[in-house]
C-alpha cells in the first residue's frame, strides 16, 4: 500500500508540473478523466487572477499603444508676414535704395542718350540715320566701360575676384562685339550686335561674379533691358519707315 501511495503520488506531481506547462486548447485535451479536468480548471481559474497573466490586460495595453485617433485638418490661416511677401520687382525696388547716390544717379543719366534716339524719331516722325549711328556709337562705348569695369574689380589684392583669364580675358569679349557693330554698314545689323554683346556682359557680372552687391545687380538689369529696348526700337523704327517709303512708291 506505501509503495502504490508514492507511486500515485508521483504521477499527480508529474501530471500537475506537465499541466503547467500546455497552453490553452493543449491543457483542454490533456488528460482523460475528470479529475484532470477539474485541475485544469482550477490552475487556469488560479492564473487568471494575476493581472500580469490576464489576457484582457494585455489586450487592452496593446490597443492603447496602437490607438491613434481621427486627424481634425484644420485650415490654417496664414499669418500678416506670410500674406504680404514682397515680389520680385518690390524687393528690387527696395535693394535700389541701398544704392549710392552717385552710382545710381549717373546710370540713369547714362540712358538718357539711348532713349532720346527712338524717342525723337516718334515725335518727328522722321528717321534719322546720324541719330542711329551716334546711338549705336555710344552703345559701343557703354559697352566697352561694362567690359573694363571687370578688371576694375578683380585687379585689387583684396578683391574676391581673381585676375585670371575667365575674368580678364572675358571681359574683352563685349568690346570686340561692339567694335564690330561699329563696323557694320546696316543700323539694323549693328543694333543686334550691341544687344548680344549687352547680353554677355550681364551675363558675366550677374552669373561670374557673385559678389557684386544687390544693387548694382539690380541696376545692371534694369539698364540693359532699357539699352535693348532702345536699340530694338531704332532699328524697328527703321524698318517701319522703310515699309512707308515702300509702299508710297
Amino acid at each position: 500500500k506505501i509503495e502504490m501511495f508514492s507511486l500515485v503520488q508521483r504521477c499527480c506531481c508529474s501530471t500537475t508540473f506537465k499541466l503547467h506547462k500546455f497552453s490553452g486548447a493543449r491543457l483542454l485535451l490533456h488528460g482523460k478523466n475528470k479529475t484532470t479536468c477539474l485541475r485544469l480548471q482550477r490552475d487556469v481559474s488560479l492564473l487568471s487572477r494575476f493581472p500580469s497573466f490576464n489576457p484582457a490586460s494585455l489586450y487592452a495595453t496593446k490597443l492603447q499603444a496602437f490607438h491613434t485617433s481621427l486627424p481634425f485638418f484644420k485650415k490654417k490661416t496664414p499669418s500678416d508676414s506670410e500674406t504680404k511677401k514682397p515680389g520680385v520687382l518690390e524687393r528690387s525696388m527696395e535693394s535700389l535704395k541701398d544704392a549710392p547716390k552717385p552710382a545710381l544717379y549717373l546710370s540713369l543719366a547714362g540712358l538718357i542718350p539711348f532713349v532720346s534716339v527712338p524717342l525723337a524719331m516718334v515725335i518727328q516722325g522722321t528717321y534719322y540715320p546720324e541719330l542711329a549711328f551716334a546711338q549705336i556709337t555710344y552703345g559701343a562705348v557703354t559697352v566697352s566701360f561694362l567690359g573694363g569695369m571687370r578688371w576694375g574689380f578683380a585687379l585689387p589684392e583684396k578683391s574676391l575676384a581673381k585676375p585670371d583669364w575667365l575674368n580678364l580675358a572675358n571681359s574683352t569679349v563685349p568690346p570686340i562685339f561692339a567694335w564690330q557693330a561699329l563696323l557694320l554698314k546696316d543700323i539694323t545689323s549693328g543694333a543686334v550686335m550691341l544687344v548680344m554683346a549687352l547680353g554677355i556682359a550681364l551675363h558675366y557680372d550677374i552669373a561670374l561674379l557673385p559678389d557684386y552687391p544687390r544693387w548694382f545687380k539690380v541696376l545692371r538689369v534694369a539698364g540693359t533691358v532699357v539699352m535693348v529696348l532702345s536699340l530694338l526700337a531704332t532699328a524697328a523704327f527703321k524698318a517701319f519707315t522703310e515699309m512707308q517709303l515702300s509702299d508710297s512708291r
